[in-house]
């Protein structure tokens, strides 16, 4: 994982022409009061699991403490050849904009796509069908919440954002990395780093983080987040927030979208 250290935020690029307008506040839905809830309770919440943590509360974690990293990059090889496949045709990848409403605030249309196997437990077994050896090694990771196929075209910002809770760690297994790497870079809080091809790069994504692509290539990365190692009561809130999140409206509306979305004709 290659470094530096910064304090601006990065400048994005010039929109291009053929660019779709950003969403209006329209298109982006109001929360419930159940999300609300959850909202005020976050912030209780994440200082539990941070306390309750068994590996602290670094951006970026010892990998030491997951196994699991090494058998994902000595099988780096395999999850590209099905990523290919899968994603030989990127207008048949749906843009994280079109099913997941929520995320319309950060995702710019038809840019950042993603090819899910699982998203917060579900299943999606077509794809899961279409990337089985993929489907098969994430499924061996202990812990896991979400896999997918994160790609990100070029000329890509996604603006300061910040996860949903501590309770999940973020894991990206680079597939295919630009070749100009320096120009293809997420900022976390005040540290700009790079991905590598085989490579997994780990962080927790509540912190503040930002991704630019800046390069004329299309990065894609295997996409897993895993659940933070945490003690007793730890688990016990953070599984109570979780089922929560789970069963929102936030989770829910991405689940259907990504179960519906069709490729235009």
């Amino acid at each position: 994982m290659a470094e530096e250290i910064v304090v601006e935020r990065f400048t994005p690029p010039p929109r291009d022409a053929n660019d779709p307008p950003p969403p209006s506040s329209a298109l982006i839905p109001k929360r419930t009061l159940v999300l609300r809830l959850g909202r005020k309770l976050q912030p209780w919440v994440n200082d539990l699991i941070v306390r309750q943590s068994k590996i602290g509360n670094d951006p970026f974690p010892d990998q030491r403490h997951f196994p699991w990293i090494r058998m994902l990059e000595e099988n780096a090889e395999v999850i590209r050849t099905e990523a290919r496949a899968a994603l030989g045709d990127l207008n048949a990848v749906p843009s994280l904009a079109e099913v997941s409403p929520d995320h319309r605030r950060i995702a710019p249309a038809g840019k950042w796509r993603s090819l899910f196997l699982v998203g917060y437990g579900y299943r999606h077994e077509g794809n899961c069908a279409a990337c089985p050896k993929t489907a098969a090694l994430v499924a061996r990771v202990p812990g896991l919440n979400s896999a997918f196929f994160s790609v990100l075209v070029p000329g890509t910002h996604l603006p300061p954002h910040t996860g949903v809770t501590k309770a999940f760690l973020t894991s990206h297994l680079g597939i295919e990395v630009p070749r100009e790497a320096e120009m293809c870079r997420m900022r976390v809080v005040n540290k700009v780093v790079h991905w590598e091809r085989d490579k997994v790069l780990l962080f927790d994504d509540c912190f503040e983080h930002e991704v630019l692509n800046e390069t004329d290539e299309t990065r894609v990365v295997l996409l897993v987040q895993v659940k933070r190692p945490v003690r007793l009561w730890g688990r016990i809130v953070g599984g109570l927030f979780l089922w929560g999140v789970k069963r929102s409206r936030f989770v829910q509306e991405a689940r259907r979208g990504v179960q519906n979305w069709k490729p235009d004709a």
